[in-house]
């Protein structure tokens, strides 16, 4: 402040970058004239040069008679001077260069910031008239696709690298957003445990799944946890501000991972399914898709049943895709239930009537062969049943034979 006390009284001659004080003459639309104290000369100070809101009124920020600490910025040459000396002056600007002299050595302070505007890579801010930036992967925890969602909040940030010669002001969000984060969870992980049914909130969802927010630490359900069916994203399911009941699956205070469960907590489809279906039962149901084995057919909201390749038709099926297409409309009969496996197997054929069986040309030449009589000359070949009775032969054995023989007449 001595430094630009004594800028102000050595005022002789204005140049660019100087720092005069100036005198409200008048304001006229969105600009003012200054008197510039102790020279003479005249200077023009815009709304543009006094803040940033585009949609400000300049009569809430001056008024005639003023006197105020102004940066030289331009000499305005031209028509426009009718060749005196005026010079275009800005409140901002010398707000700023003070603010670039308070915040040096700040670094590694958590300050307040305004954001300005979403910006290419990050969010452009403002703290103490000095502008900073904060990249894109240091907003938040997480990626932040939508950066607009932050245009005109105050959020905190610390300070991580300050260059008032180029005008550097870089700030973190993500590392506060941390440290609040790890002293929330250890408090959140001490009353938490598996199996506990908490209600939270949703706070983002991705491909994977929906992050919950429990109250100052997030926890995960994954896609297959969101509900007993099949989803093709978690928003066809949840939204952002949500709120849900969870079970925790698991814990990981180590990590901060906590797993849940949606689902857990909701009646499953396949619950009482013995009271509901029986084996022969013909239901109703919906393909909702196939496989090379066969096709799922949805007959219950969640509960789906395997008509496998062969029960599709009595005649041959190569690939279930040829016969029947995802959301077509079937009528199957239940072969079997397995509620313990989740598994129901069943049948379109077995409402179909079987077809007759066709006539072989074979079966015409078996009848003719039997007709036929054997050839003359030709032995005729008798199968085994024809050739062997079933009542044994009588057995003729050497002692048989030799039982009436004297054998001392055979040794001489």
């Amino acid at each position: 402040m001595n430094e630009f006390e004594q800028m102000l009284n050595s005022v002789s001659d204005v140049k660019v970058k100087d720092i005069v004080k100036g005198e409200i003459l008048t304001v006229d639309n969105d600009q003012a004239t200054v008197s510039i104290v102790g020279t003479g000369i005249e200077g023009i100070l815009t709304l543009r040069e006094i803040t940033n809101e585009k949609d400000a009124d300049i009569n809430t920020f001056v008024k005639i008679g003023d006197v105020l600490d102004l940066m030289v910025i331009k000499q305005i040459v031209g028509k426009e001077s009718e060749g005196a000396n005026v010079y275009l002056l800005s409140l901002k600007r010398l707000a700023a260069r003070k603010a670039w002299t308070d915040i040096e050595g700040s670094e590694g302070d958590v300050v307040t910031v305004k954001v300005l505007k979403a910006v290419k890579g990050g969010l452009s801010v403002e703290y103490n008239g000095a502008r900073g930036f904060i990249p894109a992967s240091m907003i938040d925890t997480y990626f932040v696709r939508d950066t607009k969602k932050f245009e005109g909040q105050e959020i905190e940030a610390k300070i991580i690298e300050i260059n008032a010669a180029e005008q550097r002001f870089i700030l973190n969000r993500r590392v506060v957003i941390e440290a609040e984060n790890l002293e929330a969870r250890k408090e959140v992980f001490a009353a938490l445990n598996v199996g506990d049914i908490l209600e939270g909130k949703v706070a983002r969802t991705t491909q994977f799944g929906a992050f919950i927010d429990l109250g100052g630490v997030d926890g995960l359900v994954h896609i297959t946890e969101l509900t007993h069916g099949r989803i093709q994203k978690p928003s066809d399911v949840v939204s952002v501000g949500d709120v849900v009941n969870v079970k925790i699956l698991s814990l990981d205070a180590e990590s901060g991972r906590i797993s849940l469960s949606l689902k857990a907590t909701q009646p499953g489809p396949w619950d009482g399914i013995e009271a509901k279906l029986v084996k022969g039962d013909v239901v109703d149901g919906t393909v909702k898709r196939l496989t090379d084995f066969g096709a799922f057919v949805e007959i219950f909201p969640g509960v789906e049943g395997l008509v496998h390749v062969s029960q599709i038709s009595w005649e041959r099926v190569e690939n279930p895709k040829d016969v029947l297409k995802a959301g077509q409309a079937v009528k199957v009969k239940v072969l079997d239930v397995k509620p313990e496996e989740e598994r129901i197997s069943l049948s379109i054929k077995a409402l179909e009537e079987a077809p007759a069986r066709a006539k072989r040309d074979n079966d015409n030449e078996s009848s003719d062969r039997q007709d036929r009589k054997p050839r003359g000359g030709r032995r005729e070949n008798k199968r085994p049943s024809e050739t062997f009775t079933s009542e044994p032969a009588e057995t003729i054995t050497l002692a048989d034979q030799f039982a009436d023989l004297n054998w001392e007449d055979l040794l001489k």
